[in-house]
């Protein structure tokens, strides 16, 4: 059986970006709904989605039989957190405020096995997932992303990109935005914003890093990744079901 592989890296090596769809809401029958657009990855959202951890494990499997690769956004930089969403069978770890290069390493290593990290043996589900080559693969094809998003993360990019094993940046526009004295939201437009945005994609592109960045709209997800994003998630699950019902109901009463 060949090894396994993550396809957001042969995406990236073609010279692509990837199209990223996020799943607010919980439930198999949700994530079987979106996966279904032909994303190139999709992400479960612990953080601020509703998905509990048992439910994680079930929208896992649609997007990894309709060909996505599955990522998750874990609540915190916990250790606990980080492994069971690996050994369920993500390929991808979205981790909230990293600001310094100390809790960028600790949160790599738990992504990592030794001897470049200190994550511990028991991919359950993962085993199944992507087969028995995947205790030799996965250091490989496990994607760390560190999510920038405040001023003190800005102050400390250049330790954090430092870090040996981190897969790549992922930008938090609303955090970053309230950090710098803005209102939060999504497709910023101020210059003081894009600048920013900006300084991060050029240091971590330097670096041989790929940043990803969250986004509401198609159109300003298509402009960032003409400025060299990697990763566009354009909206989510709870904006599509609100966009589509109200829309549904205004072309009714029109």
């Amino acid at each position: 059986m060949a090894a396994p592989v993550n396809r957001l890296r042969e995406i990236w090596a073609a010279g692509r970006p990837a199209a990223n769809a996020w799943l607010s809401l919980p439930g198999l029958l949700n994530a079987e709904v979106v996966v279904k657009g032909g994303w190139d990855s999709v992400t479960v959202d612990l953080q601020h989605g509703m998905a509990e951890p048992v439910e994680m494990l079930r929208m896992l499997a649609p997007i990894h039989a309709a060909g996505a690769v599955p990522m998750v956004r874990v609540p915190w930089n916990d250790p606990a957190a980080v492994m069971r969403a690996l050994d369920a069978g993500a390929l991808g770890v979205i981790c909230p405020m990293i600001e310094t290069g100390e809790e960028a390493a600790a949160f790599v290593a738990n992504c990592l096995y030794p001897p470049k990290g200190k994550r511990s043996w028991g991919p359950l589900r993962a085993n199944l997932m992507w087969g028995p080559g995947y205790s030799d693969a996965a250091n490989d094809i496990v994607v760390p992303w560190a999510m920038v998003e405040t001023s003190k993360a800005m102050a400390n990019l250049d330790a954090i990109l430092a870090t040996p094993g981190l897969g790549g940046i992922y930008i938090g526009p609303s955090d970053l935005s309230i950090s710098h004295g803005f209102k939060p939201g999504l497709d910023r437009q101020e210059p003081e914003m894009l600048e920013r945005i900006e300084t991060i994609l050029a240091t971590a592109t330097a670096k041989g890093l790929p940043v990803g960045i969250q986004c509401a709209t198609p159109d300003y997800a298509r402009g960032m990744a003409e400025r060299g994003m990697r990763l566009l998630t354009i909206g989510n699950d709870a904006g599509f079901l609100q966009a589509g019902a109200t829309a549904a109901v205004q072309a009714f009463r029109t």
